[in-house]
């Protein structure tokens, strides 16, 4: 079964289609508290994602705000016990150089991580100028999964363990 997403708001115009098959897997959801009201939304869409696609399971863990986020991941990762982690969280631009120094700080710890530990690490992190922007990545007003960033990041996740899946049952020398 395949979902299209169409009609997202991004840089690009074509729309995405996700594998929605995530039966066997586990997966790490990592929130941050801080601007709750879209984090929740955010969680909301992952949640939904996960559970339209059957996953096995799924543990949420929360984190103070976004740059917090690479730890958790990183700790989650060495337990061995998920096929992918997901991270969402919000940044909002605010009057000082603040904003800079958290989302990109927090977009390299992740890669990072993803790239250590070899486990997949989604990126669910909303980086925006307005909440007003915010909220329209998170699903709107009501938060739905429609046009959610945390949707999104959970249907990478499912994708990324199975690519990796994948390539590690791959043959060849």
């Amino acid at each position: 079964m395949k979902l299209r997403n169409l009609n997202y708001p991004t840089m690009s115009n074509e729309p995405m289609e996700w594998k929605l098959d995530a039966h066997g897997l586990k997966f790490a959801i990592v929130v941050a508290r801080f601007n709750r009201s879209i984090t929740e939304k955010l969680l909301k869409g992952a949640r939904d994602a996960l559970n339209r696609a059957g996953a096995e399971s799924f543990e949420v863990f929360h984190v103070p705000g976004s740059f917090e986020l690479p730890l958790a991941a990183k700790m989650l990762a060495h337990k061995g016990a998920y096929n992918a982690i997901i991270a969402l969280g919000t940044v909002i631009r605010g009057e000082t150089p603040h904003f800079d120094y958290v989302a990109g700080e927090t977009a390299r710890g992740l890669q990072q991580v993803a790239l250590e530990t070899g486990l997949p690490v989604a990126f669910g992190v909303i980086t925006a100028n307005t909440l007003e922007q915010a909220e329209a990545r998170a699903g709107g007003k009501r938060g739905g999964s429609r046009n959610n960033k945390g949707y999104d990041a959970a249907m990478t996740a499912i994708e990324m363990a199975r690519l990796q899946h994948s390539i590690a049952n791959a043959g060849g020398p």
